[in-house]
């Protein structure tokens, strides 16, 4: 290269070089750089040095709490996680299973997903919840109270005294009325859908059963939602507080109608599926349909939390008929499911948010303006969670074993309230506790008041929400008499 001559990048860096020189030279020709009054640093020198320290979350603060205890004989009822017998997290075989299908599947990408997820996973989770696209589905029920509980053009066919009825098809998804798209577990789903309600939809107020699941509150909240609650758990019984929902006064059309009665017409109103949390008290099949009835002639807007499906009863159907019965009279509902418990997918994270809309057209553009929620939220779902999903859905084999491992589960947590149940009342421990069998689903609200949680926490080593929560899941054989001594321990401390 000739003297004087130079590449286009010698001179950028040249030019570069010279920029550095001028700044150093500006720069000693300055006082010290200091922070400014509104630069928000404290002493240290942080510019987060204001933050208090937030406090632990309720229910994980349990766990946190739990691993701090040396004790050899602690006991953690507080997170809803299912436990084995010998106190084991469960991986289900059929999930070890479609892992392996997809491990050896050579043609598998790691390819961000579309917006709204994996498209099979949306279409299985669809009919799942909502029951196939063609067939018969027989649901059976219990009595109910009320003849015709519900109709949907000739969809469903419902017995006289409606012992029984025949969903022939999900007439939704057999009109392409519904839109899912995948989300972050049931958290992620409840949020999306608050998104989106906040801001297309013309009430902002949302209906939450008191009590409930205690994030509910705080993801309806910073979604933009204003939260207000209706009465379900009655102290008292230790169930259903149907009166507070006040259907009896609507039914007989006198009075003043309170809770969802009073609600705006138009509100949001959330509903349990099945299993509610944290009661484990579900409403009858004809206290649903009254349910139904009071919220469709309001015009409130479902937005069912199914995160217990097939967990409660054993029974996929049966944990969907409340779900169901909404979508079957062709109005417009939103559900938010999980695959956290059913299928032990906690740390995956898979979920699923579905609208069910009046016409397919609603539906299209019910994506399209979720997938503006979703895009800068977190851009596109996770691919692994779901693609087990799907393969154990779209399997015949997988499926069926899936269910059956999914009734074990149930079965045994049946087993274990009729266990703790047995003990208490071997005990003579004071009070009636048979609302332990008569909840239903992973949790029991004990009736415990928080200082004998406390009582618990400190003599026996045992943990939970300070609320007298507990996770049935997490109970054993073994664990049950130690549960069972510091219940009567508690109770009678204070008689």
């Amino acid at each position: 290269m000739q003297p004087g001559s130079c590449s286009p990048a010698d001179r950028r860096l040249s030019a570069l070089a010279r920029h550095l020189q001028g700044s150093s030279a500006a720069m000693d020709h300055r006082t010290t750089l200091s922070a400014s009054p509104t630069s928000g640093f404290d002493a240290a020198g942080s510019v987060f040095g204001h933050l208090a320290r937030a406090p632990e979350d309720p229910i994980l603060g349990v766990t946190v709490a739990y691993n701090k205890d040396p004790s050899p004989v602690k006991l953690n009822l507080g997170v809803g996680a299912y436990r084995t017998e010998e106190g084991k997290p469960l991986v289900l075989n059929v999930v070890r299973r479609a892992e392996q299908t997809l491990v050896n599947d050579s043609s598998r990408v790691k390819e961000y997903l579309p917006i709204v997820g994996l498209a099979d996973f949306n279409k299985l989770s669809a009919k799942l919840i909502f029951g196939a696209d063609s067939g018969i589905n027989i649901v059976k029920q219990q009595v109910i109270e009320s003849s015709n509980v519900f109709s949907s053009r000739n969809h469903v066919i419902c017995c006289r005294d409606a012992s029984y009825c025949l969903i022939l098809c999900s007439p939704a998804i057999q009109e392409n009325r519904v839109t899912t798209v995948q989300c972050l577990s049931g958290t992620g789903s409840l949020r999306v859908g608050a998104e989106f309600l906040a801001k297309h939809y013309h009430q902002r107020t949302i209906y939450i059963p008191m009590p409930t699941w205690g994030n509910h509150p705080k993801v309806f909240t910073l979604a933009g939602l204003s939260v207000k609650t209706y009465r379900y758990y009655d102290p008292a019984t230790r169930g259903l507080n149907f009166q507070g929902l006040n259907l009896s006064c609507f039914l007989h059309l006198h009075g003043l109608l309170e809770d969802l009665g009073s609600a705006p017409s138009g509100a949001i109103v959330l509903l349990h599926a099945c299993a509610h949390n944290p009661t484990g008290v579900d409403p009858t099949l004809g206290q649903w349909a009254q349910i139904r009835q009071l919220m469709r002639s309001k015009g409130l807007l479902p937005f069912f939390d199914s995160a217990y499906q097939g967990f409660a009863s054993g029974n996929l159907d049966e944990d969907a008929q409340s779900v169901r019965m909404f979508v079957a009279d062709g109005g417009e509902c939103l559900v938010a499911q999980s695959y956290a418990k059913n299928m032990g997918l906690y740390g995956e994270r898979v979920g699923a948010l579905s609208s069910v809309c009046k016409t397919a057209d609603v539906a299209s553009r019910v994506e399209s303006q979720l997938k503006l929620v979703i895009r800068p939220m977190y851009s596109n779902p996770p691919i692994h969670g779901a693609s087990i999903v799907a393969t154990i859905l779209k399997d015949r084999n997988m499926f069926h074993y899936w269910t059956i491992e999914l009734k074990a589960m149930a079965d045994r947590i049946i087993s274990m309230r009729q266990q703790l149940f047995d003990a208490l009342r071997s005990r003579g421990t004071p009070g009636d506790w048979s609302h332990i069998i008569k909840q239903i689903g992973m949790f029991t609200f004990t009736g415990l008041n928080s200082e004998q949680v406390t009582f618990m926490t400190k003599e026996y080593h045992i943990y939970m929400t300070s609320d007298g929560r507990i996770s049935m899941a997490g109970l054993s054989s073994r664990t049950i008499p130690h549960l069972a001594d510091a219940i009567h321990a508690a109770v009678t401390r204070a008689v």
